[in-house]
């Protein structure tokens, strides 16, 4: 009974705003017609944040928001769209497109709250906690101003104010950015989830949080936009620079390069691999149905049909397989004694299309993988069970909810899948030569993430489980007996 009453009174609310702002918009028109002065006061012009110098600043503060100064795009609806999809569902992220249809209408205020209800409402606080530690972080960091960090990284004390949810930006910037503080607002909870409501605070308003957090000391250097919130709101500081559009632009001068991040992204555990726009994820929607049919015979030429003929006709469909290292020794080495071949993916699209790519089959040992993709699976699947404590909980919730990612994949209108067989592992650098399982693990490891041009990482399991999920992977056994 809580939700249909909250959705009533947003109802109620939004009818009201929009019917007060239509009025106060034309109040304003009417009252203001023909009183303009040759003379009024321009908003006060600030300089380029290309003009900012660098040098000195290690002992300065900088203030700004994340979106508009530290982002090149100024929309934050795609950032809502991610948290929706990633920590809600398809169906909520549905919703929140079709909001596109009538927020333009809104004022920045009522877009915000309306995006803000349709995103949360419902949602757990560890969902969305998992979503800004683990899937938001590669887009923030692909959509940074390079001349905006390049001013933060200068300066010694770093404080981003911003109207969005806090609990969306907090992660990425005190992470990636080194942040001290981050203000931004507040939303309203109900045990371990979101209401969708904000606090009684309301919106965060930037120039009066600058105000109530420096009180009459001015900060040294303010980053913003050059719309008039912007104005008052970097006016309060010492130096002030814009972010205009020719500094946001996607221009190759305004990009952050890969290698220059503050931090290696190690992790995204995402399934959007672009960023969600309204364009973009309007023609998402739109490819779903066929989508979805091209997926099943996708996967049923995989079952019923021999290897050949199944690749011919999946290349049909635009999906696209390289293959490189496979050579007639590994076929006959394949055929004479037995292999372990050991994939980078969990998933079992790795097994299909090597066994595709070897035309043998081949059977697929499985960890923690739904019973959806062993169902589906065109090859024979050993499940393993570990009798680890730790684990279990964990793993089948993740189970749970990434189920269709293999179908997904195959949901793509021209999927692309790489297959690289490397060496075979030397006698001596294997446990019957005399090396240890995790020695033997480690450097097969290393073997992957240099094919990859990947960075292998000195972190440990325990690590992994605290940058993805914030906690140690560890499950008290009263839990497990629930």
């Amino acid at each position: 009974m809580v939700l249909p009453i909250v959705l009533l009174k947003l109802t109620d609310w939004v009818w009201y705003q929009l019917l007060a702002n239509s009025y106060h918009r034309a109040a304003s028109k009417v009252r203001n017609y023909g009183s303009a002065k040759p003379n009024q006061s321009q908003p006060p012009s600030f300089p380029n944040i290309t003009k900012c110098d660098l040098k000195g600043r290690g002992s300065q503060t900088v203030v700004c928001d994340i979106f508009g100064s530290l982002l090149r795009s100024d929309s934050a609806f795609p950032y809502f769209m991610l948290v929706a999809f990633e920590g809600g569902s398809i169906i909520r992220a549905f919703l929140l497109l079709l909001s596109c249809a009538f927020l333009w209408v809104l004022d920045y205020e009522l877009q915000l709250r309306v995006m803000i209800f349709i995103t949360f409402c419902g949602l757990k606080i560890k969902d969305i906690d998992s979503v800004g530690r683990a899937v938001l972080p590669k887009f923030y960091l692909e959509n940074l101003n390079l001349h905006a960090y390049e001013v933060l990284a200068s300066t010694g004390s770093k404080v981003v104010f911003t109207s969005v949810p806090r609990v969306m930006v907090q992660g990425f910037l005190k992470e990636y950015l080194d942040v001290d503080n981050v203000k931004g607002t507040e939303l309203l909870t109900s045990g371990h989830y979101f209401t969708g409501l904000l606090s009684k605070s309301g919106l965060l308003v930037k120039h009066k949080a600058l105000k109530d957090h420096f009180g009459d000391r001015k900060p040294d250097i303010g980053l913003g936009n050059s719309g008039p919130h912007d104005n008052l709101f970097i006016s309060l500081c010492k130096e002030a620079y814009v972010v205009n559009k020719d500094s946001k632009s996607n221009s190759s001068t305004s990009v952050l390069p890969r290698h220059r991040y503050p931090k290696p992204l190690i992790f995204h555990d995402g399934r959007l691999a672009f960023l969600p726009t309204p364009l973009a994820t309007l023609s998402m929607f739109m490819w779903i149905p066929i989508g979805i049919v091209i997926a099943i015979f996708r996967i049923s030429v995989g079952i019923f049909l021999p290897y050949k003929i199944a690749l011919f006709l999946a290349t049909c469909t635009g999906l696209k397989l390289s293959v490189r290292g496979l050579s007639t020794s590994t076929k006959s080495e394949h055929e004479n004694r037995g292999v372990l071949y050991v994939c980078t993916h969990r998933t079992l699209l790795d097994p299909v299309f090597l066994t595709t790519s070897l035309a043998k089959p081949l059977t697929a040992v499985t960890y923690s993988l739904s019973k959806m993709s062993e169902v589906i699976a065109p090859i024979r699947t050993v499940r393993l069970t570990r009798d680890r404590k730790q684990d279990g909980e964990n793993h089948e919730q993740l189970v749970a909810r990434k189920c269709l990612d293999p179908i997904f994949f195959l949901m793509n209108p021209r999927p692309v899948y790489y297959v690289e067989i490397l060496g075979k592992l030397p006698r001596e650098l294997t446990c019957a030569g005399g090396k240890s399982s995790c020695e033997v693990a480690n450097y097969i490891q290393r073997k992957l993430g240099d094919a990859l041009g990947f960075e292998c990482t000195t972190l440990t399991r325990r690590d992994k489980y605290l940058m993805l999920a914030g906690n140690e992977g560890i499950v008290n056994d009263s839990k497990r007996k629930n």
